[in-house]
């Protein structure tokens, strides 16, 4: 079982910045890919960011140019720099991993954090 727990959020001003960390950790098992989603208030959750081991990256396009995603792959660890934050980017981010274990390498495995709340407000 992987357990991932994230940190970071909290309140924020318009045009302000916060990081956002996740580590995955557990036993006998290899991470694929870590990225970040989020949900407000009455949507859906939707991509925020993600990035493969290989160092393969994608964004949201609403989110393009103002945040950045980074990880440390020795550490299980994915990092969400946040900029220029929006009202609109309120909402609960949750880490994601997927991953394999390594007696079942051919299946893959999704895990998700508890999340943390990130309010951007005046």
């Amino acid at each position: 079982q992987v357990q991932l727990v994230e940190s970071g959020g909290g309140l924020v001003q318009p045009g302000g910045s916060l990081r956002l960390s996740c580590t995955a950790s557990g036993s006998f098992f290899s991470i694929n890919a870590m990225g970040w989603y989020r949900q407000a208030p009455g949507k859906q959750r939707e991509l925020v960011a993600t990035i493969t081991s290989g160092g393969l990256i994608n964004y949201a396009d609403s989110v393009k140019g103002r945040f950045t995603i980074s990880r440390d792959n020795a550490k299980n660890t994915v990092l969400l720099h946040m900029n220029s934050l929006k009202p609109e980017d309120t909402a609960v981010y949750y880490c994601n991993a997927g991953y394999h274990r390594w007696t079942q390498l051919r299946t893959p495995l999704d895990a998700w954090g508890q999340g943390t709340l990130v309010t951007v407000s005046s």
